[in-house]
């Protein structure tokens, strides 16, 4: 009697195989499933990321499109701000009073992307250097000297953008308006203020139509 109950309970300590191939294959599909949910919450972290990314350069090109046209200077015979449609050129003071820089912002393509663009030349402090710059920016724009694109900045996809200037009380197309004239005559020309209005892609963090609304503060001050 001993021995048949030792042997029962023997048996009834182990697994048959049966038992152990069916908890196997439970783990295993536990395992699959948390796989699963594991690689879900990595797709949704690295989604979150690049959204935040896109948000966060998008901020800092905006920030920099108001910098630029806070910092509007008027050189002796040069053009402070310019817009054809296709490109805005304008020249702007460096902080620091290190000068001042030709800086143009475009539409255009990269890698079969749309892309709004920055280019900003190096310091000039005469005319003949602002002349090159400007010139270099309309190269730039034009596609015709690709060694430009090195002082290039992708801000982001941008598939459309329009630019309103503000002036006798109204929002109105820059090209039906008198643009920048040399010389003394350039601040006065400036207008009011600038609207910007970006088309941002389906696929952004922010898709849709993005308003930024600049205002003249004061009148570019002459560089000595």
């Amino acid at each position: 009697m001993h021995g048949i109950t030792r042997e029962r309970h023997g048996r009834q300590a182990g697994f048959t195989l049966v038992e152990l191939l069916v908890a196997l294959a439970l783990m295993a599909l536990m395992a699959g499933m948390a796989w699963r949910v594991l690689a879900g919450m990595q797709t949704a972290l690295e989604v979150n990321r690049q959204h935040a990314d896109a948000v966060l350069t998008l901020e800092a090109g905006l920030g920099q499109w108001s910098a630029d046209l806070d910092a509007l200077v008027a050189l002796p015979q040069t053009r402070t701000l310019e817009w054809d449609g296709r490109a805005l050129r304008l020249t702007r003071r460096l902080p620091g009073d290190e000068g001042a820089v030709v800086v143009c912002w475009t539409r255009a393509e990269r890698d079969g992307v749309a892309q709004w663009l920055r280019w900003q030349s190096a310091p000039v402090s005469t005319r003949e250097a602002w002349l090159t710059a400007w010139a270099a920016a309309n190269a730039w724009v034009q596609g015709a000297d690709t060694s430009t694109r090195t002082r290039e900045v992708r801000i982001t996809a941008m598939p459309q953008w329009q630019l309103f200037y503000y002036r006798t009380g109204a929002w109105s197309n820059p090209l039906s308006s008198a643009g920048s004239s040399p010389g003394g005559e350039a601040n006065a020309s400036l207008p009011e203020g600038i609207r910007l209005v970006l088309t941002l892609p389906a696929a952004h963090a922010l898709p849709g139509t993005l308003v930024r609304d600049w205002a003249r503060k004061h009148s570019a001050g002459a560089m000595p």
